[in-house]
């Protein structure tokens, strides 16, 4: 998959944290419209303190726009990417975990989710991981749509599960 050539992707910074939350924000409206009633959190100050703090939970990849097109400004944070690493015991080998993924409604369509996606596996496959994991909300039929057309797999054989702390 080739990258819109009017879109810049790099590592998230420091100075993209508002950026990124307001698109945070922007997911859990989205969310919300398909019935997700668990309490966002996801602001401005928790990705400061937990993902550019002294021990990062996680690292980040926003997709900025390169040029005056469709309606953004250059330099404008258009989506973005969070994943942190983990491990599977069964296969006994590295994994990359995407915790959010998330592209501005006025640019979908471009190949922007799949662009991010491209570069995580690109971060996965020089880190060792052999594999990229994520969760979806079962309701978002058009993130279903979105990972199955570019090679997502179901593990219909796990269920997520949790316990709080």
């Amino acid at each position: 998959m080739t990258s819109p050539a009017d879109i810049l992707f790099r590592e998230a910074q420091l100075t993209d944290v508002p950026a990124i939350a307001a698109l945070a924000r922007a997911f859990a409206e989205y969310l919300r419209t398909l019935g997700d009633l668990i309490e966002f959190r996801l602001n401005a100050e928790a990705l400061e303190r937990d993902g550019f703090g002294p021990n990062p939970a996680f690292r980040g990849i926003v997709a900025e726009a390169a040029g005056e097109s469709a309606g953004e400004s250059a330099g404008e944070v258009v989506g973005y990417l969070l994943h942190h690493d983990g491990y599977d015991t069964d296969a006994a080998c590295r994994l990359l975990v995407v915790a959010d993924l998330f592209v501005a409604a006025s640019v979908r369509g471009r190949g922007i989710g799949a662009a991010l996606m491209q570069q995580v596996r690109d971060i996965a496959a020089a880190s060792g991981a052999k594999q990229v994991v994520w969760t979806v909300y079962r309701p978002n039929t058009q993130a279903r749509r979105f990972y199955e057309g570019i090679g997502g797999k179901h593990a219909d054989t796990l269920d997520v599960m949790y316990l709080d702390v």
